[in-house]
């Protein structure tokens, strides 16, 4: 009988033994399940995102150029009507979106600062008036504003399931952010790999999401959703591979000194901003007459427009894609132009990101690399690792920029070159920007929530 009982308890022991582990398994495959949900509906909206901005280029493309006038009533008017509508409806939604992400997860956990600036709300605007600037011909991007919405979107679907279903999978809320801005990126590019990278490099800084399993599972669910859905693309559509052979080192060196030079100058520029321009008893200005500067933002960059035979407006995809299979330009002025049609648009104060417009000013700088110093390397070599050069420059994430291009570019026999590259780019860069762009202007967005939070509790 002993026997029997002391069986019976083992039994028993046993069984809930089980049930306790199964009870848990369970749980962590619906915390997953949850999670990778929410990483989905990210890629939907990014890929939504990306048609919408496609269909306003096409638009832009037909009237400029049937109508070239029409860039100097469209784009003063046009920015100055998107800087009111960002000052009044969606403040935290200007500019790139990737500073603002870098700022909340500096923020405490939950707190009114940090929702301020994931706001679902103000990332529905931030998709509207992006739009709208590519349609009116700002030479801005939609995958830095990508990143925003897609923190925004995967912040509110862990709100949901934790106030709205009451099941509080307990999601910590850096990690939502991280994984959602993330994945808006390598939904975007389409381009899986870099938008793991991307979280390590530039959301994972000091933090502890830098190699969250959770976090980037979800990125790569937004990745593989987006080729799931269009396949395996490349971003940048190449005739004939590009290959590099073992004498390119020249071009490298050449590559990135240019891209870090004028990589470094675009992100001071940037950081300094117009203020940065004016003397001293003028600088108040634009702060003062933010509409009006606005307007004088749109003259300039139609102006540069119409110098440029079109060619700065949008995203600048058609005139790298063009450079990097070998097409000669059409316009050499476009590389300079677009740099400064990038940062007349960036002081405009409007929604619109820098990522694909610098890739556009990288291949610009690479023809010019190609002109100077003709039969060094193939000029599509030179244009490739000109424009991971310069993403490198402007942003000082040298990983993120050569894994971005060689998947955009399918380019995996170029990764070792352009890792040089990068990695030259960004140390020449840190001379004449000694503080990386995102992080910089994350800091100016940080303060701006943190005094929202502190005036309501005031009110």
């Amino acid at each position: 009988m002993q026997l029997i009982e002391k069986i019976k308890n083992q039994v028993k022991l046993s069984v809930a033994k089980r049930v306790r582990q199964t009870g848990r398994i369970s749980r962590h495959t619906l915390r997953y399940a949850i999670f990778l949900g929410g990483a989905s509906c990210v890629a939907l909206v990014s890929l939504g995102f990306a048609r919408l901005a496609e269909l306003m280029l096409e638009w832009n493309t037909r009237l400029f150029h049937a109508h070239w006038w029409l860039a100097f009533l469209v784009l003063p008017f046009g920015l100055a009507g998107l800087r009111w509508l960002t000052i009044r409806y969606a403040l935290q939604a200007r500019g790139s979106g990737i500073p603002q992400i870098i700022a909340s997860m500096t923020l405490p956990a939950g707190s009114r600062a940090q929702a301020v600036l994931v706001s679902l709300l103000q990332s529905l605007w931030k998709i509207v008036l992006t739009a709208a600037g590519l349609l009116f011909g700002a030479s801005i991007g939609r995958e830095g504003p990508s990143v925003q919405v897609g923190a925004a979107v995967m912040w509110a679907w862990g709100d949901f399931w934790h106030e709205k279903m009451r099941m509080g999978p307990g999601f910590r809320s850096e990690a939502l952010i991280a994984a959602g801005a993330a994945g808006g990126l390598a939904a975007a590019f389409n381009t899986p790999l870099a938008g793991v990278v991307f979280a390590i490099e530039e959301l994972g800084r000091g933090s502890a999401v830098r190699w969250d399993r959770i976090v980037l599972s979800g990125v790569l669910t937004a990745g593989f959703l987006s080729l799931a859905l269009f396949g395996n693309y490349s971003y940048f559509r190449l005739d004939a591979p590009i290959l590099i052979l073992n004498g390119a080192w020249a071009a490298v060196i050449a590559s990135a000194l240019a891209g870090g030079v004028f990589g470094g100058l675009f992100s001071s520029t940037l950081i300094r901003g117009i203020p940065g321009l004016l003397p001293n008893r003028f600088r108040s200005l634009p702060a003062q007459y933010p509409i009006r500067s606005a307007f004088c933002c749109g003259l300039v960059v139609a102006m540069l427009g119409v110098l440029a035979g079109g060619t700065t407006y949008g995203t600048g995809y058609e005139q790298a894609s063009s450079l990097l299979n070998g097409h000669v330009a059409d316009n050499h002025f476009f590389g300079i132009a677009k740099w400064a049609a990038t940062v007349v648009s960036y002081f405009a104060g409007i929604p619109g990101g820098i990522f694909t417009p610098s890739l556009a000013i990288g291949a610009g700088i690479g023809d010019y690399v190609a002109l100077l110093l003709h039969g060094i390397a193939e000029p599509r070599i030179l244009v490739l690792l000109s424009m991971a050069a310069f993403l490198a420059g402007a942003t000082q994430a040298p990983i993120t920029a050569s894994v971005i291009v060689m998947e955009m570019t399918h380019g995996q026999d170029t990764m070792l070159y352009l890792l040089a590259a990068t990695l030259i780019s960004s140390f020449v860069s840190r001379q004449f920007s000694p503080h990386p762009f995102y992080h910089a202007v994350s800091k100016h967005f940080r303060r701006e929530a943190v005094a929202i939070e502190e005036k309501q509790k005031e009110s």
